[in-house]
């Protein structure tokens, strides 16, 4: 797997919604996701487990409508099969439909929020750029829902929360294939040490795409069912589909001008 650091294609326009999405998810991390810094133990472990519970994406309650009796409250206590969670009566009313957005903005780590965050730092600025700034947020939280219907259809008894702005993001990455295929990526090749290596963006998002379908079957991955990766999938494709009507009037990035590992490449005619 490559990792993408920087992209050869300016912009017009600042991306202020990009920017924005990125401060949004960051400091939802950091300071309302409990045990965000660090902290640990069981007590911990529950305040997130109910935190989860509340604004998360739950596949059985946005497909069956159906809340559960009992939820964690946040509390730590010790039972018959000794210390846990305290469960309780839900003491908040949840919209299954509006945690499909709310889910978008929490995630499970730092290497979860970071991953997303730099991906969409790269790609976002550009899909942005050329649908302005009103339809670009719009189409993000198109894709976001797009993924996680498209991940809880197929698993509506599922229990477990879906979190993450990967569908979204993923549907960032199939609008950037789709309107900026020859744009020249900056990639790290893992081979002994990180290698730059500057690639067309149709190999490093085409490889991506296809590892996350790869991934999705639960082909070649251990624990498969951990990361949604039908998610991805779905909100890439929803991406690419979105995206279409605006390629004809995309134009195309510049050439890089013979740029090779960061140093300017001499020609020879």
């Amino acid at each position: 797997m490559v990792i993408p650091v920087h992209d050869v294609n300016p912009v017009r326009r600042t991306a202020w919604v990009t920017y924005a999405l990125i401060a949004a998810n960051v400091v939802v991390f950091v300071f309302l996701t409990p045990g965000a810094l660090g902290e640990g133990g069981l007590a911990q472990f529950c305040r997130l487990q109910a935190f989860l519970d509340q604004w998360a994406l739950v596949p059985r309650e946005l497909i069956h409508h159906r809340m559960p009796n009992l939820v964690p409250t946040g509390d730590a206590g010790v039972g018959p099969q000794g210390p846990g969670c305290v469960i309780g009566p839900p003491d908040y009313a949840k919209s299954p439909e509006l945690s499909v957005l709310t889910s978008m903005f929490l995630h499970g780590g730092w290497l979860h929020l970071l991953g997303n965050m730099l991906f969409l730092w790269i790609f976002g600025n550009n899909v942005e750029d050329r649908m302005g700034h009103v339809r670009y947020l719009l189409f993000y939280v198109v894709c976001g829902y797009a993924a996680s219907y498209g991940f809880a259809l197929t698993n509506p008894d599922a229990t477990t929360p879906l979190i993450g702005a990967s569908g979204a993001v993923a549907g960032v990455l199939g609008a950037y294939l789709v309107l900026y295929p020859k744009a020249r990526v900056w990639v790290l090749v893992p081979f002994l040490i990180f290698l730059p290596v500057r690639l067309p963006a149709w190999i490093v998002l085409g490889l991506w795409f296809a590892l996350q379908a790869v991934y999705s079957s639960g082909a070649g991955v251990t624990g498969a069912g951990t990361v949604a990766y039908l998610a991805h999938v779905v909100g890439f494709v929803a991406g690419m589909l979105l995206a279409w009507p605006l390629k004809p009037g995309t134009p195309p990035p510049p050439e890089p001008g013979g740029i090779l590992f960061g140093r300017q490449a001499r020609r020879t005619w």
